[in-house]
C-alpha cells in the first residue's frame, strides 16, 4: 500500500508540474523563445558623397594590393557592397576591363543615382547599380567572383542575414573582403572578432588578413573571407 501511495503521489506531482503555469520555467522551457538581440550598428551614411573621393585615398588604402588579394583581374565580376560615391566601383570597373562587370550595391537611392551618373560620365559601361536591402545585397545567383565591403560593415543592420543571402551570388572560389575599423557598432566601427564571429555564423571562414595595408587610412583590419 505504501508503495502504491508513493507512486500515486509521484504521478500527481508530475501531472501538476506539466500543466502548471510555471512548468515551462521549471523544465527550462518557455512557450515562445526570447527575441535575439541585434547588435548595435551605425546609421547608413546619407550626407555629401564627395567626401569619399579625398586625395591619396588610393595610396592610403593600398587599393591595388586590396584588389590583388581579392583576385580581381580582367574579366571578373565584382560586387561593391555599400558603394557610397562609387569610389571603389570605378577602380574595380577599370581593373576588370570591359570584359568584366561591377555591381555597385547600395540601400541609398541617392547613392544609386550618383553612381549611375558617375559611371555614365566616366564611360564605364560595365557598372550596374543594385538597390540592396539591409539583409540582402539582391545580387543574381552565381554572379560574382569578388566582393568588397569598404567602411560599410558597421552600418549593416542585419550582417549575418546579409552574409548568408550573399552566398548564392558567390561563384566558386569567390573572395569577400571587409575593411573597417574597431568600434562598438554604433560609432562607425565594429570589432574584428565580432565580424569573424558573424561570418562564421553565416558560413564563411577567414582566408587572409592584411591589416597593415589599411592603417594609413585609419582603418584597423582588412579581412578576406571565403564561403565554407
Amino acid at each position: 500500500m505504501a508503495v502504491r501511495r508513493i507512486t500515486g503521489l509521484l504521478i500527481w506531482f508530475f501531472l501538476a508540474l506539466q500543466f502548471s503555469p510555471s512548468a515551462a520555467l521549471l523544465w527550462g522551457q518557455t512557450s515562445s523563445a526570447a527575441p535575439v538581440q541585434q547588435r548595435k550598428t551605425s546609421p547608413p551614411y546619407s550626407g555629401d558623397l564627395s567626401i569619399f573621393d579625398y586625395p591619396d585615398r588610393d595610396q592610403k588604402l593600398h587599393i591595388s594590393q586590396v584588389m590583388d588579394a581579392l583576385a580581381i583581374t580582367p574579366g571578373k565580376a565584382v560586387a561593391d557592397i555599400g558603394a557610397g560615391s562609387g569610389w571603389f566601383t570605378v577602380r574595380a570597373a577599370r581593373r576588370v576591363t570591359e570584359s568584366g562587370k561591377v555591381y555597385a550595391v547600395e540601400i541609398n537611392p541617392e547613392a544609386i543615382r550618383h553612381i549611375d551618373e558617375r559611371a555614365q560620365k566616366e564611360k564605364l559601361l560595365n557598372v550596374k547599380t543594385v538597390l540592396g536591402r539591409e539583409d540582402s545585397p539582391q545580387l543574381p545567383a552565381d554572379s560574382v567572383d569578388a566582393v568588397l565591403m569598404l567602411k560599410t560593415y558597421h552600418e549593416i543592420a542585419k550582417p549575418v542575414e546579409l552574409l548568408r543571402n550573399l552566398r548564392p551570388a558567390l561563384r566558386r572560389g569567390a573572395r569577400v573582403g571587409i575593411i573597417d575599423r574597431d568600434g562598438n557598432g554604433e560609432n562607425h566601427g565594429v570589432q574584428k572578432q565580432v565580424v569573424l564571429q558573424e561570418a562564421e555564423q553565416a558560413g564563411y571562414r577567414l582566408l587572409e588578413e592584411h591589416d597593415e595595408w589599411v592603417k594609413a587610412d585609419r582603418m584597423d583590419y582588412f579581412l578576406v573571407l571565403v564561403a565554407k
